[in-house]
């Protein structure tokens, strides 16, 4: 079965390697040529692994959102441990201060009395109210230290509980957040499977409205030149795409695609929003945006030795830091008699994403490798991935890159997340 390059490239991204396709270590600024990566075309099975995966992430997602929502349920109840220590340490406070004005009154009472002695009291009557005036002004003293203590404590337990309850309110907003984002990677592996399921049927049934099944063509390629191999936030670099038809037979209508993924120096967090492609050609000159794993245009018709242009620019924000992209660029054509072709594997051209401000020096255009060509016979996977210029590619299996990526691979959240990036990238009906 031949699974179409939206879902072998989200296959290779989401189960092979589902962050982003850079290398391990920065490669240097200057005389660097970065080694182009193919994507494999994944099987239906492993399709469904990653969709169970995806699953199993979203039903754990789920569980501990409802374990959370328990919690913070429990803070709010007048029989949860802190709540009742608080409670406790208030009531106790409240006695405390109770018990220090009443002692103060004493000390005011006391010395009333000794005051309203009459000038010629005896000394016995007078020795009885001084001492009675001590031990008032001692008991107040003793309850005023108790009143601190335990509005401290009361101070105390309030706020442990009011800690424990924010401490519970944000484990519930990070899980219910954590449901949302294994939602979205489930309902994507689910597409990606549905996609793939669907096209199986399809060829079951007789392929292509046409009769035709869309083939690979090594000839149709997509060559990227003018990006440097090392771009600095904040700045805007403009290259440029060719689409070649190499066949001898003309194409009806020619798409091109490209999309841009990046990640910080780690290679675990993606930046991908911090990067925007857009694409200019001269029958449409206004700038747009690429839109994130979509076609760019329908070229239009290429006669046999025929290229296209397409201008692209590339702003990475200031903001993104120091990291290592990858652009992946491909074409796909589709005929009026039904027939329908790609290129056989999407071509990655890698550069570095240096820190705003910084000057990495002379740096070379991203270029991809030059092999000999070896592919396998349609609908197979080779094991030397094919170079859309006509060349090999190095092959992933022994790349950092991917040694890296393995060790993020095992998320589900990543599964899914990976491949809905590009699983909306669909073949075109060739009667459009």
């Amino acid at each position: 079965m031949k699974i179409r390059r939206t879902l072998a490239t989200a296959v290779a991204l989401a189960v092979t390697a589902p962050v982003v396709l850079l290398s391990a270590t920065a490669p240097a600024f200057a005389g660097t040529e970065p080694t182009a990566r193919t994507q494999a075309e994944p099987s239906l099975e492993e399709l469904k692994n990653a969709a169970a995966a995806a699953q199993e992430a979203y039903d754990k997602a789920v569980a501990a959102q409802v374990a959370a929502m328990d919690v913070l349920e429990a803070t709010h109840s007048e029989a949860w441990p802190p709540a009742v220590a608080a409670d406790a340490a208030r009531q106790a406070a409240e006695k405390a201060a109770t018990a220090k004005t009443d002692a103060d009154q004493a000390v005011v009472d006391a010395r009333t009395a000794l005051d309203a002695l009459p000038v010629d009291a005896d000394t016995e009557e007078r020795t009885a109210a001084e001492a009675a005036l001590a031990d008032a002004e001692a008991a107040a003293v003793t309850a005023a230290t108790a009143k601190e203590q335990a509005d401290a404590e009361a101070f105390r337990t309030d706020k442990e509980a009011d800690d424990a309850r924010v401490a519970a309110s944000r484990a519930y907003g990070d899980a219910k957040a954590a449901v949302e984002k294994a939602l979205t990677a489930k309902k994507a592996a689910d597409a990606a499977l549905a996609e793939a399921e669907a096209e199986a049927e399809e060829e079951e049934e007789g392929g292509t409205p046409g009769g035709e099944e869309c083939v690979p063509v090594p000839e149709l390629t997509s060559v990227v030149t003018g990006l440097p191999s090392a771009v600095v936030a904040g700045t805007t670099t403009a290259f440029s795409l060719r689409v070649t038809n190499g066949t001898d037979e003309a194409m009806d209508r020619v798409l091109a695609f490209a999309d841009v993924q990046a990640s910080d120096k780690s290679g675990l967090k993606e930046i991908d929003e911090l990067l925007r492609l857009q694409w200019s050609t001269a029958a449409s000159p206004k700038w747009r945006d690429v839109e994130h794993a979509e076609y760019i245009d329908t070229i239009g018709p290429l006669k046999a030795g025929a290229h296209a242009d397409i201008k692209l620019r590339l702003t990475v924000d200031a903001s993104a830091p120091a990291g290592e992209g990858i652009a992946f660029v491909a074409g796909d054509y589709f005929n009026k008699d039904g027939s329908c072709g790609q290129a056989p594997d999407l071509v990655g051209y890698e550069f570095v994403i240096a820190a705003a401000n910084s000057d990495p020096g002379k740096a070379d255009d991203a270029k991809p490798g030059k092999t000999k060509p070896n592919h396998g016979a349609q609908g197979t996977t080779s094991k030397t991935p094919v170079n859309t210029t006509g060349g090999t590619l190095a092959a992933t299996g022994t790349s950092p890159a991917n040694t890296r990526l393995a060790l993020a691979s095992g998320t589900a959240l990543t599964l899914g997340a990976a491949a809905m990036l590009l699983a909306r990238r669909r073949r075109t009906d060739s009667g459009a």
